[in-house]
């Protein structure tokens, strides 16, 4: 049994398991309009010939009342088809979007580095919706038609060899042919669907950097890539179409030819004087009814061969797991924590560190079953940090200085457990991080940086990140101590408004206002800011400088600068140089020592700010 197939019952299986009331309802209502499509036209029959042979009319009566009586009963059956079938479908497609969204928000932070948005959403949202068919239909349809195929071959045997036997061997060309085109539009329609994620991923990216694109002149650009995205998209839908039209083709050629089987066949019969004329019609109605489930059939395997697109891409996108652990089940000390890093070595393999190959525990058990498979890195990994050894007692902070890619904002996501360490050992409070789980850790650190992102959702939501255990008293009261209610008090409807992702007519330092008091409310005891000032205006900076000294009150805290400044308040401080610690210790002991790196920092520093508050008079 090939993986392809493991895969599709193994999803079948997952989100059609917790609807079987619904399933068996549809295979009832399904199964049962296809009986009846089998013995209306015995109904027929009967009709014809007793008219012919002159019978009573009371029997055409009865025969004409059950005719339309099945064909009624026929339609509330496809009605309630309809119903259970896009129930199943939305209920179905709805969870395995859950499921991915889910999964992707647990993947590491270089998988969403190497996908843009718009393409993640066209994986969660277009490929899941290609599904819908394949979810409520794919199975009973085909069974319930091929039934239906069997259950007229079975009846025209029984009224005639020669007309069952000619009928069956149609049957079996048909699908032969079909059988052998329907694997030809996989590939074009898997090429189709990567465009369109290419597309959306294009649009969201250029759509949220718009500002720079037009104040830069990068307009025409813009539209040129459009442009050619657009002619691909084009072309690989008219490929796919193509494809999929000699399923189409095909089978309006085999039906005619079925159709004269069936006439010819019936004629010679009559002439023989072997079946009746009402047979005849039998034969020829038969023959028709087979294009209906053959059709469908067609049609469901068309469908299968853009889900199968889309099933390819979803398990692709299942089988990239996160390499950082869940964790164990150690419990940090509440209040400030010490900070131990023990010859922490990290790099990112192959460009980044996700990876197929781990198995994530919160994937459905039947769908872990088919991502087994591993892909081991193909290049060692560039350590980013080397044998990064430091310890910050509860309450203190350390000051974090270095170039551009010396590895400051990697330790920062180390604390956070955004990445795992390669060697070495990271301890919060004592405890080793590693065992504490991912779930937990966010709780007890506090992460604030200069770009600070904002939800389509209210102030409250905002700055409580959803935690309906904070009280409005409580979020009040931080915003007063961080200078931010006048701004509240402005808004239209207080904590209730509505922000969005364009800032909600927050100023750069409002936005900065407003992370430092998200970390507020969560009250942890480690803090790390990230060049959380250094964006900001002078008397902005001032209630930022306020704000970090109110953070870091019984907190223990690190933080990443470029201005030294914001360093006076640092008790030890720490300078990286590709990914190595050139010098560590207290920050008054390095001032006062003029051979440090610190202090020539700190002489250089002074310089430049002299020079800048009293330039040179010109002459």
């Amino acid at each position: 049994m090939g993986a392809a197939t493991l895969g599709y019952r193994a999803m079948l299986a997952t989100y059609l398991k917790p609807q079987r009331g619904r399933f068996w309802g549809l295979a009832i209502a399904l199964l049962g309009g296809i009986g009846l499509q089998l013995l209306n036209p015995q109904i027929l029959r009967y009709f014809i010939d007793t008219a012919i042979a002159g019978g009573e009319q009371q029997l055409l009566l009865w025969a004409a009342g059950a005719f339309m009586a099945i064909a009624l009963l026929q339609q509330g059956l496809a009605i309630a088809t309809t119903y259970f079938s896009e129930t199943i479908a939305w209920r179905a497609t709805n969870t395995l979007r859950l499921d991915l969204a889910r999964h992707s928000l647990g993947l590491d932070l270089a998988f969403h580095k190497a996908h843009t948005p718009g393409e993640l959403v066209e994986r969660v949202d277009g490929d899941v919706d290609a599904l819908s068919r394949f979810f409520s239909q794919f199975v009973l349809q085909v069974v319930g038609n091929g039934l239906l195929v069997l259950g007229v071959l079975t009846i025209l045997w029984f009224e005639d060899w020669r007309a069952g036997l000619s009928l069956s061997l149609f049957a079996l060309v048909a699908f032969g042919v079909l059988g052998s085109l329907q694997t030809l539009a996989v590939g074009p329609w898997g090429t189709y669907r990567q465009i369109s994620a290419e597309f959306y991923g294009f649009v969201a990216e250029h759509l949220s950097g718009l500002e720079d694109i037009r104040a830069n002149g990068a307009v025409g650009y813009v539209m040129n890539r459009l442009y050619k995205i657009m002619r691909q998209w084009l072309a690989a839908f008219h490929q796919a179409r193509l494809t999929s039209t000699l399923l189409w083709s095909s089978t309006v050629g085999l039906f005619t030819v079925g159709n004269a089987i069936a006439l010819a066949v019936g004629a010679y019969l009559w002439g023989q004087a072997a079946i009746t004329i009402g047979t005849v019609y039998l034969l020829f109605y038969y023959a028709t009814l087979l294009q209906d489930p053959i059709e469908r059939i067609r049609e469901e395997l068309e469908e299968l061969q853009q889900a199968q697109a889309s099933i390819q891409r979803i398990q692709n996108l299942l089988s990239y797991q996160t390499q950082i652990s869940r964790g164990g089940r150690a419990i940090l000390p509440s209040g400030a924590l010490s900070v131990e890093f023990d010859d922490v070595w990290f790099g990112y393999e192959d460009g980044g560190e996700w990876k197929r190959g781990r198995v994530d525990e919160t994937s459905p058990d039947e769908i872990k079953k088919t991502h087994l498979h591993t892909y081991p890195p193909t290049h060692p990994p560039a350590y980013t940090l080397q044998s990064l050894t430091l310890y910050l007692p509860a309450g203190q902070t350390l000051g974090l200085l270095g170039r551009t890619g010396s590895g400051k904002s990697t330790l920062a996501r180390l604390l956070l457990r955004l990445h795992d360490v390669q060697r070495g050992q990271i301890c919060l409070g004592g405890v080793d991080i590693s065992q504490v789980s991912r779930t937990e850790l966010p709780h007890h650190v506090g992460f604030v940086t200069q770009d600070v992102q904002l939800f389509q959702t209210s102030v409250r939501n905002n700055l409580t990140f959803f935690n309906r255990h904070i009280g409005d008293r409580t979020i009040l009261q931080t915003l007063e101590e961080l200078g931010l209610m006048p701004w509240l008090e402005a808004l239209p409807a207080g904590l209730d408004t509505e922000l969005g992702a364009d800032s909600g007519g927050l100023s750069a330092g409002q936005a900065q206002l407003l992370a430092f008091a998200r970390v507020f409310l969560k009250d942890p005891g480690l803090v790390v800011l990230d060049e959380a000032s250094s964006r900001l205006d002078p008397l902005t900076e001032q209630l930022i400088e306020r704000a970090v000294d109110r953070l870091l009150e019984n907190r223990t805290g690190f933080i990443i600068a470029h201005r030294l400044k914001t360093l006076e308040r640092a008790d030890q401080i720490l300078i990286l140089e590709q990914g190595q610690a050139v010098e560590y210790g207290d920050r008054t002991s390095l001032t006062q020592n003029p051979s440090s790196r610190f202090a020539q920092l700190l002489k250089l520093g002074n310089v430049a700010e002299s020079e800048i508050s009293n330039p040179p008079q010109q002459r």
